[in-house]
């Protein structure tokens, strides 16, 4: 059977036998486990997120503004006038909704990367969406976060399309143990969000290089808008990478999250935002399950106190030849044509 919705379909038990894990041994089994619910404001909260990150000396994109209160709309012309480009995000939003991009300025109009213009009243009525809890957890009223637009990295100049993919690294009791590369398309609107038609890339987590791609759920060998094949993608700075994610574990306590990172042209890996509760379809993108690696980890009695070195191990026990895959998940990338 190919890796692919099919199988997504398959009974509970054959899912078990290839090492999958669903939303119900996630909710209970990881995060309730793992995750102290009073420590979820510090991921839930960008903002938040952005300060404890400065203060454990990790690269974040740069505040350029905030906006809390429906009366401070009308301060925007003047916060974002002196930028060409920069990101709007609801500081409590999830899974990329909300989030406005704008890539350049010309007088009374705002492009996105797809080259549709907005102009400051579209702008002004996004943000007041935001500010009313529409993108929000929960639909709670929220704050506005404006950030500095992150430059392409030029290795990713073939494989993403109108903006900045992301690495997704999770981890679990400080170790890094699954990888996904999102690349963005025209589909997703220039977003790393793949319900939204980005590509999730299965990312080898000993050597950085993509092992297999998916977009809807579907595995494809080439991007769609680009047609730059994945075969000899590999990430930069991937020992860097692995290191900030494994060093989010004592930045906030959580036992299992989703780091988001980026490649920054000019400042190199930074983090964007962390996640208590990451989604499953990473196991998709890798064609293999999480349980074989969380039962590893769950194994180790003592955890070691240096995310360098969690990072180091993670390289060694989850490198893609070391890996057991069942035969019959895998195909080569000439299978896939």
């Amino acid at each position: 059977m190919p890796w692919n919705d099919a199988m997504l379909l398959a009974s509970a038990k054959k899912l078990r036998s290839f090492g999958i894990i669903g939303m119900n041994q996630r909710n209970f089994g990881l995060i309730s486990r793992y995750n102290p619910r009073h420590l979820y404001p510090l991921v839930d909260d960008k903002l938040k997120t952005k300060l404890l990150a400065q203060e454990a000396g990790i690269t974040v994109p740069k505040l350029l503004g905030t906006v809390q209160y429906q009366h401070d709309v009308k301060s925007l012309k003047e916060i974002l006038h002196p930028y060409s480009q920069f990101v709007i995000k609801p500081v409590k939003g999830s899974g990329g909704k909300g989030i406005l991009v704008i890539t350049e300025h010309d007088h009374n109009l705002y492009f996105k990367p797809s080259g549709d213009a907005m102009q400051l009243a579209d702008i002004e009525r996004h943000v007041s969406n935001i500010l009313s809890g529409l993108h929000s957890l929960g639909g709670k009223p929220d704050t506005v976060m404006i950030e500095s637009l992150i430059q392409l990295d030029p290795v990713f100049s073939d494989y993403s399309y109108e903006g900045i993919p992301d690495i997704r690294i999770i981890v679990l009791r400080g170790y890094p143990i699954m990888s996904m590369l999102r690349l963005t398309t025209h589909a997703s609107d220039g977003k790393a969000n793949l319900h939204q038609g980005a590509v999730g890339v299965g990312i080898d987590i000993g050597t950085g290089r993509a092992l297999h791609a998916v977009q809807y759920g579907e595995s494809v060998t080439h991007h769609p808008d680009t047609r730059k094949t994945f075969s000899e993608l590999t990430v930069p700075h991937w020992d860097k990478l692995l290191q900030l994610a494994a060093a989010c574990y004592e930045m906030t306590g959580l036992g299992y999250l989703g780091a988001d990172l980026v490649l920054d042209r000019d400042q190199g890996p930074m983090i964007i935002e962390l996640n208590a509760r990451p989604g499953l379809a990473i196991q998709v993108a890798n064609r293999t399950g999480l349980a074989p690696r969380v039962a590893v980890i769950e194994a180790i009695k003592t955890i070691d106190p240096d995310p360098q070195s969690r990072a180091a191990f993670s390289k060694r026990q989850f490198a893609f030849d070391t890996d057991i895959h069942p035969p019959r998940l895998l195909r080569t990338r000439s299978d896939d044509r």
